[in-house]
């Protein structure tokens, strides 16, 4: 059941409004993210388009974004650190994927 919840948020498209509203964020904040390298954003491929207000994001982005404003608020950390903490926390979470797939044991 995780892994149809996690395909159906992959297929999905915000825009940066919709994003915004959903992490109750402002659309600065996550202008500030995507720039720091922290928080990826699509161009409309319709548009070829780098203007903020034409980007998209995917369910994945949206897990991400509310995991580095709970990192931020939670610690009062930096975009920069919040990055590297949820990349770390994300890599923490594949590897335990793979320990369970390989019948192994976490204790």
């Amino acid at each position: 059941m995780q892994e149809q919840v996690a395909l159906l948020l992959e297929e999905a498209q915000l825009t940066l409004d919709e994003l915004a509203l959903s992490c109750a964020v402002s659309r600065e904040w996550i202008i500030e993210h995507v720039q720091a390298g922290v928080l990826p954003a699509r161009p409309d491929v319709a548009r070829l388009d780098t203007d903020p207000a034409h980007w998209l994001f995917s369910g994945g982005d949206l897990l991400r974004t509310r995991r580095l404003t709970d990192i931020e608020r939670g610690f009062d950390a930096n975009p920069e650190l919040a990055g590297l903490v949820a990349d770390l926390l994300d890599e923490l979470e594949r590897l335990r994927v793979r320990v369970r797939r390989a019948g192994l044991s976490l204790d």
